[in-house]
């Protein structure tokens, strides 16, 4: 009778208006209760009963109310929910299959609606899958209700971390089919036959997808003339494709703790392709001319080539020959000179670089090694020894010169850029620069000889702390289409080429390349392009590092790391305790507050300045080398949790 009544109508408009509503995300708390975070500053309680409407993450409008003379807030319309298409795991109960999302603040059962047939016992509990939600209590439901979409892994399986990890961001397990007509060499524009030159290529032990070999000789008035010769798999791989969209979809080869993801098909970029040695392939080659000061010349040759890889050499190997460290001996004389002359090249490279560009300092890398049925059993060290520097040098060399090539002959490419310093955070680290009476001015370190410089003073000051603070400051690296400076490395541009089997972006400066050689039109990338390989870098990275803080997980919870005593690097301070690094294996810890002083009032964490506070003395900050115990290894979450061994 008073559904379509006016006046009930005008009064509830009129309730609407008056009543307060504010916009937010939902945060969860581990005691039921949570808060609608409006900005950085301001935030609105959730009562438990209220927060059995929403998730963690969801953006919603809600009604703000005064209940017991406290704010609280209603969630009333969904915005955004949270959860899309995420991943969980199975539960079977009552022959009903539930989910539970793999998230840290979602830990509620969400039911299966509408599972395809036989469905139910496909799956048990544990197992992992892929679901979408498509019913939500905002919505009018009384449930929150998902679909699924596909199994991931069973439960147990060894290989969980890798394959949930793939599956929430969307990225290929295996690598591409390969198809007759990839088999064939499409490029037959004239090359120049190398194949008598005493090419060599130096590698991991155990890689088969081989980029890079060189020739070095020395000239009569003693400078270095490298040829650098690069895989050519855009010779078989032609613009437009469907293997090429589907390498330009992948962006690069996805490398992960345990093995690799390659972008193309293993037999082009592990045999067809692959500088093999004793093979006969054809390769992109630039020709360098380097002066015994390590200055690269301006006579540089870009061509198409047919090479032999004379040998196959390994970093350990070179590296023990060079620092006398064992027996082994290069298999004749002409490979021993190819040996000694890179090693010069690189030792004046090195040289140069320290006192024209920016040397970057030497970092530990960290190993996984697993059991035969991929159980991870060890993480070991690996440092880069002088082998790997004279491949890194060579391969900086030819990246200069191409990046200069491109710049003079098209104006565009993909370049890789890196801008230093804003105006807002060069004027930061010019502040806090002073404060070690490290004087300089933030028009000075905006620009490529004053960032270079800057970087010089702090290798030679050597100072961790100042180093970390500085570089927190500084801008991330990018590409681009035009070129830009590099001031991270100190070029005034940069750009690949020297790894088309693995980055996509290296195979379109292929293009760009053979497109000068051969006088072609050249085609510009555009900004989609770039934007994908870009994403698809992130999505890599965080792919790599979410597998191997699962790992971690996994190893750290034996028994023989119980009440171990480690030693960890601080890398990073927050209001809620501290981020540190394990040296000896390269886990990530977290330190509560609660376990740096028991009195939170004492306790002051500053991220800004990375310095931890107790009673106003200085106790811990950024760069610290502190022993720690683990105390809590969370499966679930994938977080390690560690106090200080006072």
């Amino acid at each position: 009778m008073f559904q379509n009544n006016p006046l009930l109508k005008q009064l509830k408009e009129n309730l609407n208006k008056t009543t307060p509503r504010v916009e937010g995300i939902v945060k969860n708390t581990e005691r039921g209760f949570g808060f609608l975070e409006i900005d950085s500053q301001n935030s609105y309680f959730i009562p438990p009963k209220n927060m059995k409407k929403v998730m963690h993450g969801d953006k919603v409008s809600a009604l703000l109310k005064i209940e017991n003379n406290r704010e609280i807030v209603d969630p009333e319309k969904l915005i955004e929910p949270f959860l899309k298409r995420f991943v969980g795991r199975i539960q079977k109960k009552d022959n009903k299959l539930f989910i539970i999302p793999d998230y840290p603040f979602l830990k509620d059962l969400i039911i299966i609606c509408y599972p395809k047939k036989n469905c139910i016992n496909l799956f048990e509990t544990g197992d992992w899958a892929t679901a979408h939600l498509v019913k939500h209590k905002l919505n009018g439901s009384s449930i929150f209700c998902a679909e699924l979409i596909e199994e991931i892994v069973k439960n147990n399986d060894p290989l969980t971390p890798w394959w949930v990890t793939l599956s929430r961001h969307k990225l290929d397990r295996k690598a591409p089919l390969i198809e007759k007509q990839d088999f064939i060499l499409k490029d037959h524009f004239k090359r120049q036959d190398l194949t008598h030159l005493d090419f060599i290529t130096i590698d991991n032990l155990h890689t088969k997808d081989i980029d890079d070999a060189l020739f070095i000789q020395k000239t009569k008035n003693e400078n270095f003339h490298l040829i650098v010769a690069i895989a050519d798999p855009t010779s078989y791989i032609e613009s437009g494709s469907k293997l090429d969209i589907t390498a330009s979809q992948r962006g690069f080869t996805n490398y992960l703790p345990g093995f690799n993801i390659p972008m193309l098909p293993k037999e082009l970029s592990e045999n067809i392709c692959s500088l093999l040695p004793n093979e006969r392939r054809p390769v992109l080659a630039c020709s360098i001319t380097i002066t015994k000061d390590g200055n690269i010349l301006n006579t540089v040759d870009f061509f198409l080539a047919w090479i032999v890889s004379k040998e196959k050499l390994s970093y350990e190997d070179v590296s023990n020959w060079i620092e006398k460290k064992n027996s082994w001996q290069p298999s004749k004389e002409s490979i021993q000179n190819q040996i000694l002359l890179l090693h010069q090249l690189c030792l004046s490279r090195i040289k140069w670089r320290k006192l024209n560009a920016v040397l970057f300092k030497d970092s530990l890398e960290y190993r996984f090694q697993f059991s035969e049925t991929g159980i991870v059993k060890n993480v070991i060290i690996e440092k880069r020894r002088i082998a790997h520097k004279i491949i890194e040098e060579s391969m900086i060399i030819a990246n200069i010169v191409a990046a200069n090539f491109l710049s003079k002959n098209l104006g565009f490419g993909i370049y890789n850029i890196h801008t230093g310093f804003d105006l807002i955070n060069a004027e930061h680290t010019v502040s806090f620069l002073k404060s070690y009476n490290l004087n300089f001015t933030a028009k000075e370190i905006m620009t490529l000889r004053g960032f270079c410089n800057l970087r010089r003073v702090l290798n030679l000051l050597s100072d961790s702390y100042i180093d970390s603070r500085v570089r927190r400051y500084q801008s991330f690296g990018e590409f681009s289409i035009t070129p830009g400076p590099h001031f991270a490395l100190g070029f005034s541009e940069y750009a690949t080429w020297t790894s088309p089997i693995r980055k996509y972006s290296d195979m379109i400066n292929h293009r760009l390349l053979k497109s000068i050689i051969k006088k072609e039109p050249s085609i510009k990338p555009d900004e989609e392009i770039k934007l994908k390989i870009s994403e698809q870098k992130r999505k890599n990275r965080i792919s790599e590092r979410n597998i191997s803080d699962w790992l971690y997980t996994l190893l750290l919870q034996k028994k023989e790391y119980q009440n171990k005593k480690f030693s960890a690097e601080i890398i990073d301070i927050s209001r809620s305790g501290i981020r540190a690094k394990i040296i000896e294996n390269g886990a990530h810890v977290f330190i509560p507050a609660l376990f740096l002083h028991p009195i939170r009032e004492e306790l002051i964490l500053n991220q800004e300045t990375g310095k931890a506070f107790i009673n106003g003395n200085l106790h811990y900050k950024v760069s610290d080398v502190i022993q720690i115990i683990l105390c809590e290894i969370r499966l679930k979450t994938r977080n390690i949790i560690a106090r200080p061994d006072y």
